[in-house]
Order: C-alpha cells, then structure tokens, then sequence
C-alpha cells in the first residue's frame, strides 16, 4: 500500500484513462474474405451489411448490432475530451470471430494513428472462448425477406434443414479464435511491449525496471513462456501485462480468464471442447491461477517503492456486484439464476487487496457498479464495474488521477449515437416475416420508435425482461401473484398514518394505480444494471412509491415478498457509482453531485 508520508501524496500532473468494457464489437460493414457473401442490403442506406436478427438481441443480454455506433460514439466522445489512453477490461470482441477483431483492430488503428491514443486490452470470457480456436457460426444472422441465416465456419455445424431456410454461408471468418491468433491480431494494444511504453512486464519476464530495455521485454513477450500449468500434461496461455504509459502511472492488466478441463485428461489436449468457458472469473483463478496473487504482490511492492500509481483493471469483478443483496438473491432465485455463480467470494477480494490492489476496474456482467471491501487487515479495494456500450445503460468510465492518494470516477452515458437507427426498416422486415410465420414468441416492435441509443437500451432490456428473465429466472408462482397487481394492490398494509406518509412524499394514493409490479420487476432490471444512473429514468416519484410499497412488502407473511422487498431495497441503495472522488488515505468514496 501506499504510504502517506508527504513524498508519496504529492501532486503530479493529471492523468486520464478511459474505460471501456463489454464493447462486443462486431464489425456489422465487413465481408468475408473466403466467401462470396456480401450481407443484406438496407435499401435505405445502399450498405451490405451482416447483422443478427432483432429476435437475437432480445433474447440476449448484450445488443450485437447497434453497439457498432455506440461504439465510434464512446471514441469521438474520449477524443473531444483529449484523452490519450483507453483501457478494454474484455469482451471487446464477441466470440473473437476473425471477422470481428480484424475490424476492431483497424478501428483502434485508426484512432491510434489519428489521435494519438494508446489502448490497451484484457481478455475476457468472449475473447477468447477457449484457449484454442475452434469451428463456430450462428443460426440467427438476418437474411432477406426478414429470414433467419445461418452462418458457420464449417459445414458439420449445421442441423438438421427445414424447408425454406435460406442456404448456409461458409465461412472461416466466423470461427471462434484462441489465445494466439486474437493477441496477435491486437498485439499494439498492450498484450506486447510497444516501443512508447516505458515499461512492460508480465508474470513470467525476470527483468527488473532498471534492466528494462524493449528487446529484452519483446524477448519475454512470446506467448509459449507466458503460460501456466493446468495439470501435468497441459498448459494454457495467460496474457496478463503490466505496463507504463505514462510517467508514474502504472497499468496492471490482469487475465483472469481460466479454462477448467471438463474431464480428467491423459494427455496433451489443444481441442477446445474439452475445457469449460471462463465465465466464473476469480472464483477459478484462485484454484489456477494462485501465480497471479504472488505477482501482484511483487507488482505492488515495487509501486510503492517507485512511487507508482497501481490501477488494475480485468474482465471480472472482484468484489460482489449486487450491492450485497447476492444472499438474499439465491434465497429468492436459486443459486443457479440471475448469473449468481459470477459472484466473486469475498477471499477473492481479502486476497487481491492483502496483495496491493487497491483500485480496480472490471466489465463482465454489463452493469454501473461500485463495490467496496475491506479487509481484516484494513487494506481497501474499490472495485468499479464498468458499464456495457452494448446493454442499458450504454457508457464508460473516465479515471482522474489528481495525486497519489485522490481519483475521480466519472461515468458517461451514451445517449445518441450517430446512425444507431440506420438497420430498423430490416427489422421491419423481420417483424413482418415473424407475424407472418406466427411465431410464438415475437418481439414489440415499439422498440424502433426508439429515439436515441439510449433509450433502445432500455426498451432492449424490457424486452429482455419479458421474453428471457421472468421465464427463466423467477418462480413462476411469485410472477403469476405480482407482476400484475397494481402498486395499490401491494400496498398490503395501510397504517393509520399512511395517509400523511404519503402527504409527506407529495405522493397520493392515485399514483400507485398507474404501475404494475411488472414495472416495478423491470425498474429492479433498471436498478441493477445502471445503478444510479437509473433513477433520472425511473424518476424521483416512482422511487418514493416503491420505498413505500417495499416498507410494507416487509411486514407481509409472505417469505418471498419480504425476500423481494429487501432485494429491491439494497440494488437502489448502492455505492457511488455515477460521479465519485476515492481517497486511499482516508479510504472512503463520495459522490459527486451533478
């Protein structure tokens, strides 16, 4: 940690680092290299372009398409700004398709080259899949005539036809890369040593910073010695970096990607298909990965010695990221649900903070967060999750680092995007498809009346809602006996002084006649995953409202209302997380007011 005596808090000249996680970047304009496919022509543009279908989006939770603009947004945005460097904390491709980083990778190219930005990514769960590359393709590409395509990198992938699907399109480029082909393709930005950097280690180089030299690191660098073992046959690459961009900042990019075998294995095996995905995070580098922790220890010991500022950043939170209402949430949920199993254990935080990390910024579950933990030791971490470009609410983060010891974290939100609604007369056209085939299950076409990027996110999340998270996260009992009651209904208990409450909060009984409690699941949704950045979308009334209905919900017999009440209550009580100073002599957190 550092030190406070006044040679470790002096001021120092600002410094700026953009965050940008979950991109999901997906080069919608790019062709195929090994197939004679252009995409579908929006007749309303001229463009060809490949894109997923609207029924994809919504059922997933990350948008495919419309991020592309978010995405050349959140840049001309840091751009305006003057910010130089930018942080990836992963996912910044989907699946690491060729197609997709290639594209990304020219993208960067090209503000590097023209604005002088230096980006440097981490690798996260959807880059890459596995550690090996490995065939892949979707079904749900959008085709003509509003049809499903199949697109796939090799024919054995495909089912079963139907009558009247369109023909498959082959292609290499859709295939899922592994380690070596993904950082090689985005080498420039911060997996190798680059020769503006003025430092660059991983946790397998054996130099010190005065050794340093670029040869010597670009030596270190080749990822067949930057691996660990996995068990006694097989090892797997780790692509965590620390590097120095600019005096006295320090930038840890940790992998935190592990790849645990499905099965015992007898030998060598670089088949994909043979290891788990890597969406648990830390959880699992604490079985794997235990070489991290001692090298962030040696990492941050020689930050303090230098007088360095250590801002780690990684894919996956560290720190529970539902405002610590994950208890309650496996009562309600099941253990299983609501992406529970991402939730890190809290020795994940007492062991990363004992170790020297004392900020740090994560992506992965496409929410606003803050978490904060403290350890027995009374070090402190401040974990800061990064907003997705992809899902609502749309935005990244800014870091200012005033001196040694003062940040502040500002978060800003995509509202409009260029040309976000460029690809909506396609949806049109798959709607129209959709009805026509009577679909059983068909998205509400309301969402294209959306007028700007921001609220598409929204209406993307409200679908998401209806169609994937009350049929397979909630108990089918509880939706049935709430999501459409009013908020008078809930209102099960009215006290003799309920009506002076309600005085007091400029509220009247008629307000909670006009919601339903499935408005009241889908502002949980908002709350969750934009945190205080919701509330200006849910508005003040509202809030007051479900502050009552959840004080009442508390006193009910029923174990799953008062379970929900204080699940509710906590996801809208949180952290700072729109606009913050953090103090690490003090080690505190205040919000900033807008």
């Amino acid at each position: 940690m550092f030190s406070c005596d006044d040679k470790k808090v002096e001021e120092f000249e600002e410094v700026k680092i953009a965050f940008i996680a979950d991109a999901h970047f997906q080069d919608i304009y790019a062709h195929f290299e090994d197939a004679d496919y252009k995409g579908i022509e929006n007749p309303q543009t001229g463009d060809f372009v490949n894109i997923r279908t609207m029924n994809a989006q919504l059922q997933s939770t990350r948008i495919f398409n419309e991020n592309y603009f978010a995405f050349i947004e959140a840049l001309d945005d840091i751009v305006a700004r003057g910010i130089k460097l930018v942080a990836l904390p992963g996912d910044f491709s989907d699946d690491g398709q060729p197609v997709h980083v290639k594209g990304l990778r020219k993208i960067l190219d090209n503000y590097s080259k023209d604005h002088g930005i230096l980006f440097f990514a981490t690798t996260g769960n959807h880059d890459p899949v596995k550690p090996f590359a490995q065939d892949s393709g979707k079904t749900d590409f959008l085709g003509v005539g509003g049809k499903e395509q199949i697109i796939t990198s090799a024919i054995g992938n495909i089912k079963d036809t139907v009558a009247g699907q369109l023909i498959p399109i082959i292609t290499s480029e859709i295939k899922k890369w592994g380690y070596q082909d993904i950082l090689n393709e985005m080498s420039a930005f911060g997996f190798y040593p680059q020769k503006e950097y003025l430092y660059w280690e991983t946790p397998f180089s054996d130099y010190s910073y005065e050794e340093y030299t670029f040869d010597t690191a670009l030596e270190a660098s080749m990822l067949g010695k930057r691996t660990y073992e996995i068990d006694e046959f097989n090892k797997h690459p780790d692509a965590s970096y620390l590097v120095e961009p600019t005096e006295g900042v320090w930038l840890l990019a940790l992998d935190a990607n592990v790849y645990v075998p499905k099965k015992e294995l007898s030998g060598i095996s670089e088949n994909a298909n043979d290891y788990e995905g890597a969406s648990i995070g830390y959880n699992n580098v604490l079985l794997q990965k235990r070489h991290l922790i001692d090298w962030v220890k040696n990492v941050a010991k020689q930050a303090e010695q230098m007088n360095k500022v250590l801002i780690a950043f990684s894919h996956y939170p560290m720190v529970d990221f539902n405002d610590d209402a994950s208890e309650e949430m496996k009562q309600f949920f099941g253990e299983d649900n609501m992406q529970l199993h991402r939730v890190p254990k809290e020795e994940v935080a007492e062991l990363f903070v004992d170790s020297g990390i004392e900020i740090h910024f994560g992506g992965h579950m496409h929410i606003n967060d803050t978490g904060v933990r403290t350890s027995a030791k009374g070090n402190t971490l401040f974990n800061i999750q990064t907003p997705s470009l992809a899902a609502y609410a749309p935005g990244y983060k800014i870091l200012t680092i005033h001196s040694k010891t003062n940040f502040e974290v500002e978060t800003v939100v995509i509202e409009k995007a260029k040309s976000f609604n460029s690809l909506f007369f396609l949806y049109e056209q798959e709607h129209d498809y959709l009805k026509r085939t009577q679909a059983p299950e068909i998205w509400n076409k309301d969402i294209l009346t959306s007028e700007n990027y921001r609220d598409f996110t929204q209406w993307h999340l409200k679908e998401l809602v209806r169609l994937r998270f009350l049929p397979d996260d909630w108990s089918q009992e509880f939706v049935a006996g709430f999501i459409y009651k009013t908020g008078e209904e809930l209102l099960i208990a009215q006290p003799e002084d309920f009506d002076n409450k309600l005085k007091s909060a400029n509220l009247s009984i008629n307000d909670f006649k006009t919601w339903t409690g499935f408005d009241m699941v889908y502002d949980f949704y908002r709350l969750r995953s934009a945190d205080e950045l919701a509330f200006t979308d849910i508005g003040d009334a509202r809030l007051k409202q479900y502050e009552l209905v959840c004080k009442q919900l508390k006193e009910s017999e029923n174990d799953a209302y008062r379970l929900w009440a204080n699940i509710f209550e906590k996801s809208r009580k949180g952290k700072p997380s729109n606009h913050f100073i953090i103090d690490l002599k003090q080690g505190t957190i205040e919000s900033i007011a807008p």
